[in-house]
């Protein structure tokens, strides 16, 4: 289960430790250019461990990560931030700055001590805060806002930046499921080639949901105890066995309704089975609330609808 591409990010022979623990041991990955790379597996596998490596906030036990060809920890700071933005899992600002200031700060790698303000920057962080959502907050302190807000602003700084590599640690976490769809799909745009034909950014993140993962990847790479199990196209890879190898669930993958991706549904091996019912119209949820003899709803049934 694997494909051969290639792109500007590259990790080669890449073994990850915290302390005397090793989390990733020996691993290969490819990043396609220009496209939506999504790292999925259960906790403590070594996803968030891989993506802060990449983002150079990890140094190797051993291998290396490369950026066009070159070893990252060769590379200057300044100029890995012009080619490559990373939003952690949990990132920390400084108190009582305000929104504007801090998606301001994107634009830091971009200045120099003789121009420390442009119109570019300025263009580009009112960008990022109007595709984020968090124009009307641009006053108020970080600290004050919700969670939801909170992740849209630092999304936005890491929008500012401008760089053609994104890596995103859960860039849902915190959101209710209206923003983890706004986000996600502002992320599929950032990929999508331009009305000239040039070539959309590169994004790696991290997801929990497979079945979002599934719907916004390009590329998928399942990991499991520190190294990957299978990678490539969605429709290529995600089925009943690597849900099992992989996170240890019996489920059943059928196509998406919507979009025709693959789409994992869990077993229910909490509820008894029910016996089936005689009569050959299936009862409606209200008739079942009704009936103590009815199957429990919830019951993992296949549908009768057609």
């Amino acid at each position: 289960m694997s494909t051969s591409a290639t792109g500007r990010l590259a990790a080669r022979g890449l073994t990850l430790a915290y302390e005397d623990r090793t989390v990733v041991a020996e691993l290969d990955l490819e990043v396609p250019d220009g496209e939506v790379t999504v790292v999925v597996g259960p906790n403590a596998c070594g996803k968030s461990t891989t993506l802060r490596a990449l983002g150079r906030l990890l140094r190797p036990r051993a291998g290396a990560v490369l950026l066009d060809g070159e070893d990252l920890a060769h590379i200057p700071t300044r100029t890995i931030a012009q080619s490559l933005g990373l939003l952690p899992q949990s990132p920390v600002a400084p108190e009582a700055i305000t929104v504007s200031d801090l998606v301001a700060r994107g634009r830091q790698p971009h200045q120099r001590w003789w121009q420390q303000w442009s119109q570019e920057d300025e263009r580009a962080v009112t960008e990022a805060m109007e595709r984020t959502d968090v124009t009307a907050l641009s006053e108020r302190p970080v600290d004050e806002l919700s969670g939801g807000q909170r992740q849209r602003v630092w999304l936005a700084m890491a929008l500012a930046q401008q760089t053609d590599l994104l890596l995103l640690d859960e860039p849902t976490t915190y959101l209710d499921i209206a923003h983890q769809v706004e986000v996600l799909d502002l992320v599929r745009q950032l990929a999508a080639p331009t009305a000239e034909g040039t070539r959309g950014r590169t994004v790696v993140m991290v997801l929990h949901d497979l079945n979002q993962a599934a719907r916004y990847a390009d590329h998928l790479v399942a990991m499991k105890d520190g190294r990957v199990v299978a990678r490539g196209r969605p429709d290529q890879i995600v089925d009943a066995a690597l849900v099992r190898e992989v996170f240890g669930l019996e489920a059943v993958v059928v196509p998406c309704p919507v979009t025709g991706d693959p789409l994992v549904v869990p077993g229910a091996p909490w509820q008894p089975q029910s016996p089936p019912q005689t009569s050959s119209q299936p009862q409606t949820p209200a008739q079942q609330r009704a009936d103590p003899a009815s199957p429990a709803q919830g019951t993992f049934e296949p549908s009768t609808r057609k």
